[in-house]
């Protein structure tokens, strides 16, 4: 009993080291030879493991590739940053477009990104998963500063938020994945304008 005791920090601490060194693999793997050509067995030999090691906690290499994105982008405790609120509901969405934009355009995450948007468009569990993970909770930050704004009175009372968050969320996203134009900081500025602004002409006193 003892021993166990004393080997299961070192078991644990192995286990994490694995994973992460797996997850790094991946995450490198995808930037260097693409997605097409990444493999488990590719990874598990960058990682230095066993192809069953990586087996036992992902079933393909696109779940490993996901949980690669998420240690890479998620912040230090593990969760989504929350979205900055100084009370200019403009210059904050701004902000975050933005870093949007930026973190589109870095060569480390296009590839990856990428890959998983075509692996969730394919695979109905990953999809869940994103979901779940990463897409849901992001939305809901989102939506929480939307929220914010409602109360502060600079949105509208009956905003559908959800819609909401796709108009200023949306069009960075379709530009990227479709490679329709070029992505910019300046763009995403016109982008939460025109959102905030509405597209009708506004009435006298209004």
């Amino acid at each position: 009993m003892t021993t166990q005791r004393k080997n299961s920090p070192n078991a644990a601490r192995r286990s994490d080291a694995s994973r992460r060194a797996i997850l790094t693999a991946a995450f490198d793997l995808v930037q260097e030879v693409g997605y097409a050509k990444l493999s488990i067995e590719g990874i598990a030999a960058r990682a230095g493991v066993g192809k069953q090691t990586i087996y036992r906690w992902w079933p393909s290499k696109g779940t490993v590739l996901f949980d690669a994105f998420l240690m890479f982008s998620e912040g230090p405790d593990g969760e989504p940053a929350a979205l900055p609120d100084t009370g200019d509901l403009e210059a904050d969405l701004k902000t975050v477009l933005r870093a949007t934009v930026a973190e589109l355009n870095d060569p480390r995450y296009d590839e990856p990104m990428r890959a998983l948007a075509t692996e969730i468009a394919h695979d109905p569990e990953l999809a869940a998963a994103y979901a779940e993970r990463l897409d849901g909770p992001m939305k809901e930050l989102k939506k929480r500063r939307l929220r914010g704004a409602q109360r502060a009175g600079q949105l509208a009372e009956d905003l559908d938020l959800d819609v909401a968050v796709e108009m200023v969320w949306g069009p960075l996203l379709n530009r990227w994945l479709q490679r329709s134009g070029p992505l910019t900081p300046e763009y995403a500025d016109s982008v939460v304008a025109t959102a905030l602004n509405g597209l009708r002409p506004r009435r006298p006193g209004h």
